[in-house]
């Protein structure tokens, strides 16, 4: 994913800026920058943050303590160095971006056949937001070029840009990573995640639709471009991704866990003796499941967090596992001989549910364990944000490929839960995983979580479905 963070004070705002931008840190693991303009200039810090957290690496750094600006953007990134300081012809600005070019490739090529130069080339790749800069600097305007950036773009691309003028935000095309505006006295944020203003004191104004444009000036907000008609906001943002307290489109992440879990627990029939979610993200489920089926709720997996990230955010399988390996830790006494649920929020690459925390579970003397994944098996890459990347990381394409020896095109068969080859499938998938049993959450009980119509959300991930399809 990534987060991103703009501010407008009437004062100086590097102090609530630095901690916005920390509440995004769930979002990434690969840096952290800030960038703050005082009226005359513009200047930024990034900082890696794969060893070291946005709050000490910033908190330390003497250049960043003697900045000071009413106006300033932040970012946690999972991917890209950002925010970028960019001289376009309409201006000089910051530059953020929270999302993905699929075909960046292509779209970098094409521009050096024009004489455009990229200075960030890092592994010999373009920096997505150096390319942002350039596709926007082909416009007649600012915002003709964010939407010559949108309508040239495979994916999806929210941004946040800072110059002598303001503060802009754009929200992608089609929404499907979210940007919020809050108030407070005067002041004004744009973020990602809404639990990243709550302790500030501000309150929610509104939530930006799928490719609305507005302009921060002077501390008032004048809209630039009406949102357009389509919406598909990721729903792994709910599943996953997003912090417990954060909304979006005015739906709690807790709230939408805790109801998915209830879900999940009606259509199961499995006799247990408790229900343990796979802490952080799949803790609701438990405690929604608990409350629908009397199934106690206990804890026998524990996350040891001093030091530890997300072990789905790491890029490298060798950290991601060695995350899972030493963050979990069991209360052995709580598994000795016991039927348990385990609820988890999904099972993307399988590696560490099955090379990791289910061993544990077994070694500590379960008698049976039956896992519950809060979404349907993900089947296709996300090419809309940063995320898995190919066909062989996703584990139920993994199992196919071992069914049929190739990866199959044509596998409408296998995402519906009441056919003979999903029911298949799911066995092959239980006996990998060296399960009790294995349930995965149904496509439509997991949208009717959201509150939301389910053609105003991406489900690219598990039907391989897009706009023109829903």
């Amino acid at each position: 994913m990534s987060g991103m963070v703009a501010f407008f004070s009437k004062k100086d705002c590097k102090e609530d800026l630095f901690y916005a931008t920390d509440y995004h840190s769930h979002l990434g693991t690969s840096y952290g920058g800030i960038a703050i303009y005082d009226g005359k200039r513009l200047q930024k810090k990034i900082h890696t943050i794969a060893r070291a957290q946005f709050k000490s690496r910033f908190s330390e750094d003497i250049d960043f303590t003697e900045m000071k600006g009413y106006a300033g953007l932040g970012v946690i990134s999972d991917r890209d160095t950002q925010p970028l300081i960019m001289r376009l012809k309409f201006g000089e600005y910051a530059i953020c971006a929270v999302g993905y070019i699929d075909n960046q490739d292509k779209l970098a090529r094409q521009l050096i056949k024009e004489g455009v130069v990229f200075s960030e080339m890092p592994n010999g790749k373009v920096n997505q937001i150096e390319l942002a800069a350039k596709l926007i600097n082909k416009g007649e305007t600012l915002i003709s070029g964010i939407d010559y950036l949108h309508d040239r773009i495979d994916g999806s691309l929210s941004l946040l840009l800072l110059g002598k003028e303001g503060i802009y935000a754009a929200r992608d095309r089609y929404g499907r990573s979210p940007l919020v505006l809050a108030e407070r006295k005067g002041d004004k944020i744009i973020v990602s995640e809404t639990c990243s203003y709550k302790n500030l004191g501000f309150k929610t104004k509104k939530f930006l639709g799928p490719g609305e444009i507005i302009l921060i000036s002077d501390g008032k907000v004048k809209q630039l471009k009406k949102p357009g008609k389509i919406m598909q906001l990721c729903t792994f943002l709910y599943v996953y991704a997003g912090f417990p307290a954060s909304e979006y489109e005015g739906k709690n992440v807790e709230e939408f866990r805790e109801c998915s879990g209830r879900i999940i627990a009606r259509r199961d029939r499995v006799k247990v003796d408790l229900v343990a979610g796979v802490a952080d993200s799949g803790t609701a489920y438990a405690h929604g499941y608990a409350h629908e089926s009397g199934v106690p709720v206990r804890i026998p997996l524990l996350k040891y967090t001093p030091g530890w990230a997300r072990s789905y955010v790491p890029p490298s399988q060798e950290t991601r596992d060695r995350v899972a390996l030493m963050k979990q830790i069991t209360a052995d006494a709580l598994i000795r001989g016991q039927r348990m649920v385990i609820t988890e929020d999904s099972i993307v690459r399988g590696t560490q549910l099955k090379n990791f925390l289910l061993v544990k579970l077994w070694d500590a003397g379960a008698k049976e364990i039956h896992v519950r994944p809060a979404c349907p098996a993900l089947m296709y890459p996300c090419k809309y944000l940063y995320s898995t990347r190919r066909l062989d990381e996703l584990f139920a394409r993994r199992i196919l490929k071992r069914m049929f020896g190739k990866h199959i095109k044509n596998i409408e068969s296998y995402l519906d839960p009441d056919s003979k080859p999903y029911k298949k499938m799911l066995r092959l998938m239980e006996k990998n995983l060296n399960v009790t049993s294995l349930r995965y959450q149904r496509l439509e009980d997991m949208l009717s979580a959201t509150d939301l119509p389910a053609k105003r959300l991406c489900t690219y991930c598990w039907t391989g479905k897009e706009i023109s399809e829903q």
